[in-house]
């Protein structure tokens, strides 16, 4: 029975199977759907490979489903572990995705920025299902409704996540209100079908619409489900920045 070394990261409540490279005869969906099994498997929201490519770090993501993917939180915990790891040196280095080439600075112990893909397909103010949704791709496509009080997550989000309106791909669903001075981030991602703690791609969403509207400056403080805070600074190429850890590691049996 073949073994792999695996470790669960943790990005803002945010969490990830991460491999040291994918093992032979195994595609990356296949290993996600096993691995991020709450109950047969390790368990998480989506699995991470990190390899490398021409001298720099690659990272790869897999939603829980199995569906290819770009994640913010994970890319940051990525950025961590490579440079615990050596395979990035400095405190500045880029990372390869499936979206492009990042730019990942580590700025405190156990805290990471990396720049994002640029948002495209920005709309605002759309009607869909009797609701206010404002529409932007930041890695992957987000649906962001202004909120101003508790909503069913789940529900809401899993009604909006697979409207017609967002094509066959369907959006994660970003649930947002404004407190003290930050933006409070609530989402529904697709590929776990289900709320997470929280959601890199969505923050930043949730930024660049708050901005467009008014509500928010260039720089935005944002609160997660977790209780964590992520920074958003909005340029071209939005910044992200926040926490990651490794919560434990061991080998798996594939």
């Amino acid at each position: 029975m073949k073994k792999a070394r695996f470790w669960k990261l943790s990005g803002a409540g945010n969490d990830f199977v991460l491999l040291a490279g994918r093992p032979k005869g195994r595609s990356g969906a296949a290993l996600a759907r096993a691995l991020c099994d709450r109950r047969l498997g390790i368990g998480a929201d989506g699995l991470l490979v990190m390899s490398q490519h021409g001298g720099r770090p690659r990272l790869d993501y897999w939603n829980a489903d199995g569906s290819p993917a770009f994640c913010g939180n994970g890319s940051r915990c990525g950025a961590l572990w490579a440079a615990a790891n050596g395979l990035a040196k400095g405190r500045a280095f880029s990372l390869d995705s499936n979206r492009g080439r990042l730019e990942a600075r580590l700025t405190k112990p156990g805290r990471a920025e990396i720049t994002m893909p640029r948002p495209s397909k920005l709309k605002l103010a759309m009607k869909v299902a009797g609701y206010t949704v404002h529409y932007v791709d930041t890695g992957v496509p987000h649906a962001v409704v202004f909120i101003s009080k508790n909503v069913d997550v789940d529900g809401l989000g899993r009604l909006l996540r697979f409207h017609k309106a967002f094509g066959k791909a369907g959006a994660n669903v970003d649930f947002v209100s404004a407190a003290k001075g930050r933006l409070v981030v609530r989402t529904y991602e697709r590929g776990v079908e289900g709320e997470t703690l929280a959601c890199g791609t969505g923050v930043v969403a949730a930024a660049v619409v708050a901005n467009a509207l008014g509500y928010a400056g260039t720089r935005v403080p944002v609160l997660a489900r977790s209780g964590d805070v992520l920074n958003v600074t909005l340029a071209d190429r939005p910044r992200l920045e926040g926490p990651g850890r490794v919560v434990f590691s061991g080998e798996v049996a594939l």
